[in-house]
């Protein structure tokens, strides 16, 4: 297995990273709990000679759709997807075994500086990145570019997608990246009506927010935007050894989708992919009896800062029992798994 060209005996992998098999497929990172000698990767890329995504003489597409995602891996590479007993869910991943090459993104920014950037989009992700670094005062190596620009499949149309890592730098970027916005000065501005209105369509297909409220909700944060004319996106992910959960420290039982109202107690993790915010005051909407739900949780960036604490807030998801090795059993809810799921502020 290679890590950008270094050797490396098993995989060491989180959200930002991608992971390229033995076959040539691409798999993007999600999340940080992983289990043993496998990680857990989603389907992104795969070789095409129709594709319109090149790299040397191999032809790749963009696999976008789960549905799509899944039909591919179950018919051809099934190896790559099947039933987790600790997530309790059908995950894709991609077994140590099967892993080529792995791609960092911090690894992958500073080679772009080293070697100088190779077209429009390198030169904007790098010089994003210094601003941010620069505005901050974090270290270079906290952050990295992700997105098809880590994996050198980006085209005319690819957004800069850059990631940070530890808590405390994620929340150094957040908070320079707002002052930016707010300045409403140099390359970093807002998405404006039209550019809300297109992405807000993009979504519609597996998320039933109204534009109002979309819009409501976008406008608020720093997470996305545009930077010298090409959308961003930036992810802030913890690093390790930060209070995160192990493989294994609980077990959860998917228990069916739920519509909840609630009440956000704490929103000190809402920055992050994954997010997670502690939650009081629940009722259930769609089903019937009372839960002990103690945080609404999600894996997709763009649930992340969504509601604030304080907030009477709603959301739609998948419930889930957890049975943790120490402690009480309770319950969360996962936004973000299927067509459908929401979060928002009343």
């Amino acid at each position: 297995m290679q890590m950008m060209g270094q050797a490396m005996e098993t995989i060491e992998a989180m959200e930002g990273f991608a992971v390229e098999t033995v076959e040539g497929l691409i798999f993007t990172v999600k999340g940080l709990v992983h289990p043993p000698r496998r990680v857990v990767a989603y389907l992104r890329f795969m070789p095409d000679p129709a594709g319109d995504r090149k790299r040397g003489s191999i032809c790749y597409r963009r696999v976008y759709r789960f549905e799509e995602q899944r039909e591919i891996l179950q018919l051809r590479f099934p190896i790559y997807i099947g039933h987790d007993p600790v997530f309790g869910l059908e995950v894709q991943g991609v077994p140590e075994q099967y892993a080529g090459k792995i791609y960092d993104p911090c690894f992958r920014l500073a080679k772009i500086l080293e070697n100088g950037a190779r077209g429009p989009l390198e030169e904007k992700a790098l010089a994003f990145a210094n601003l941010l670094k620069d505005a901050s005062g974090v270290p270079a190596g906290s952050l990295g570019v992700s997105g098809s620009v880590l994996v050198g499949l980006h085209g005319p149309g690819s957004d800069v997608d850059l990631v940070v890592y530890g808590d405390g730098e994620s929340r150094a970027v957040h908070g320079a990246l707002g002052r930016l916005l707010d300045g409403c000065r140099g390359s970093v501005r807002r998405l404006d009506g039209a550019e809300l209105a297109a992405l807000h369509a993009s979504h519609r297909t597996d998320a039933s927010l109204s534009f109002s409220d979309f819009a409501r909700h976008q406008l608020r944060k720093v997470n996305e935007g545009h930077y010298a004319g090409i959308p961003y996106f930036v992810r802030f992910i913890k690093g390790m050894g930060e209070g995160r959960e192990h493989y294994g420290d609980a077990v959860y039982q998917p228990l069916g989708n739920a519509a909840i109202r609630f009440r956000v107690a704490d929103d000190g993790d809402a920055i992050f992919t994954p997010c997670r915010y502690a939650v009081e005051d629940v009722s259930l909407l769609n089903r019937a009896g009372e839960v002990d739900l103690r945080e609404v949780v999600s894996f997709r960036g763009r649930f992340s800062d969504q509601v604030r604490a304080g907030e009477r807030a709603i959301a739609r998801g998948r419930l889930e029992r957890v049975i943790p090795r120490a402690g009480d059993v309770h319950h969360r809810l996962t936004v973000g798994g299927e067509a459908g799921d929401y979060l928002l502020s009343e």
